[in-house]
């Protein structure tokens, strides 16, 4: 386990590419006592990132918001192993593959427990999660926590109904599409926070993450990069003539297919800079207290 500390004080060593110095700041390992680091803990915006390779990418999605908010980050690559598994679980399962995934959620959610605590020991005013798997557990993760946990699927919510969206159709709802990796987990993790903000909520049918999401996972996998991209665009139209308005991508893997100048993103929603964006509000705002 690492966690990475980022600080204004960092910044000031080098001012050429200041996000590269965000995330190459001091480790600190967790065999080592940690106490709250002096140069952070007077300091009220300082945000906590918990979880495996998606923090690395939520920190820059992060710097790339607000490069003037210092973070603490905790990350494990062990972890980050056993996450992707469980991502992939059910995708296997509507395949018809068995699954082979073996996860004890109880040494999981006590790992991140004690990660938790490292980040309120850093003096951090919030902490996020930005892994779509740790979901499953975040009330047992976060539970007697000192400070908020920022959730991703209240963020992508907020901002939705922020957005003031019009139905597609006359007389049709405001409908949301869903594309993951892990369809049950992130069918539960979405459905109640857009339900209560007066969304439908649209999956792919089984034949659509049969015969087209699964391959365009599995073309990720090979580096056929033009495959995956085909295959994600066809996914997303197949939602779209079901009159949804937005398009939430909500796994990592498939977030990296889609091109960033690809029209496409005019209809999709990256969970993770929602949650950059309303974890950015936050802190600005315990910054100001």
């Amino acid at each position: 386990m690492h966690c990475l500390l980022s600080q204004d004080a960092m910044q000031r060593k080098g001012n050429r590419n200041r996000a590269t110095v965000r995330l190459t700041a001091s480790i600190i390992h967790q065999a080592e006592e940690i106490h709250a680091p002096s140069a952070v803990t007077h300091q009220t915006n300082v945000i906590g990132i918990l979880g495996g390779d998606s923090s690395l990418n939520f920190a820059k999605k992060l710097v790339d918001h607000e490069r003037e908010l210092p973070f603490v980050l905790c990350t494990d690559p062990v972890l980050s192993n056993e996450l992707l598994s469980l991502d992939r679980g059910s995708l296997h399962c509507i395949s018809g593959k068995p699954a082979r995934v073996h996860i004890d959620h109880s040494s999981i959610v006590e790992n991140l427990r004690c990660k938790r605590a490292i980040l309120e020991k850093s003096g951090v005013c919030c902490i996020v999660m930005p892994c779509h798997a740790l979901h499953s557990w975040q009330d047992e993760i976060e539970e007697g926590c000192s400070v908020p946990f920022i959730h991703m699927g209240e963020s992508v919510a907020n901002e939705l109904k922020e957005a003031e969206l019009r139905p597609v159709q006359a007389g049709t709802p405001l409908s949301i599409g869903i594309l993951a990796t892990n369809t049950t987990l992130v069918t539960r993790m979405y459905r109640e926070k857009l339900e209560n903000e007066g969304f439908d909520v649209v999956m792919p049918d089984e034949n659509t993450i049969k015969h087209i999401v699964i391959p365009a996972v599995d073309a990720l996998s090979t580096k056929d990069f033009e495959g995956a991209r085909n295959l994600l665009r066809i996914s997303l139209h197949i939602l779209l003539v079901r009159a949804v308005n937005r398009i939430i991508l909500a796994s990592d893997e498939l977030r990296e297919i889609l091109p960033p100048d690809d029209p496409l993103w005019r209809k999709c929603i990256d969970p993770m800079d929602a949650l950059a964006r309303s974890t950015v509000k936050y802190a600005q705002s315990a910054g100001r207290r």
